[in-house]
């Protein structure tokens, strides 16, 4: 019993001290954050000058393997690319180890379950056009809004590129690429990704 106290008042300590440096990153790169915000571990924001991110209230990012079944290979990672762009996680969502990257828009809904490891980016990153490619910016590459509405699940490993919305209540299995649009409550899987049912809302 004694044990079981001192690794809770441990847990205690370290959620609070993520807690600390996790707000400081976030004034620091001017990150509007919503209340009760958990955090376990610490993640990786960039902000891009005249861009936004937002953070909504009691929103969940876990970076720490040892906290999420799945694991996780990496920290939360946070970023805009471009002035102008808007990166948004609505109120009540929770991610593990999830990267996004917005150039021009990502906007995740309310009560969204992102899975271990999910890739979002509104960008190609790199232009289409082979002459210079690799010394051209990314501001070069084509980018795309990203929306993902609310009640949506997306299966650890799921890569979710630009200009795809998925429709409020959808679910995308595990290890799928999405390139193209998903419709509300329907469910989702493969490379590209396919609608293999529908549910009832």
């Amino acid at each position: 019993m004694k044990i079981f106290r001192i690794r809770q008042y441990f847990h205690y300590l370290r959620k609070a001290q993520w807690q600390v440096f996790a707000r400081l990153q976030f004034r620091r790169q001017g990150v509007k954050v919503g209340r009760k915000v958990s955090l376990y571990g610490v993640p990786i924001v960039s902000r891009c000058d005249e861009s936004t991110i937002t953070i909504g209230d009691r929103v969940n990012l876990c970076s720490l393997p040892s906290f999420t079944a799945l694991g996780v290979s990496r920290p939360v990672i946070l970023r805009t690319l471009r002035p102008g762009a808007v990166l948004s996680i609505g109120e009540d969502s929770g991610l593990s180890g999830t990267t996004i990257c917005a150039a021009r828009s990502v906007e995740i809904g309310k009560r969204c379950l992102i899975g271990a490891d999910v890739l979002i980016t509104d960008t190609d990153f790199h232009p289409l056009d082979p002459a210079n490619r690799r010394f051209r910016s990314e501001s070069d590459a084509r980018s795309e809004p990203v929306n993902v509405g609310d009640d949506v699940f997306i299966g650890a490993r799921t890569i979710i590129l630009r200009g795809v919305k998925i429709g409020e209540g959808a679910v995308v299995g595990a290890g799928s690429v999405v390139s193209r649009d998903i419709p509300a409550f329907s469910v989702c899987a493969g490379n590209p990704a396919r609608v293999i049912r529908t549910l009832v809302p």
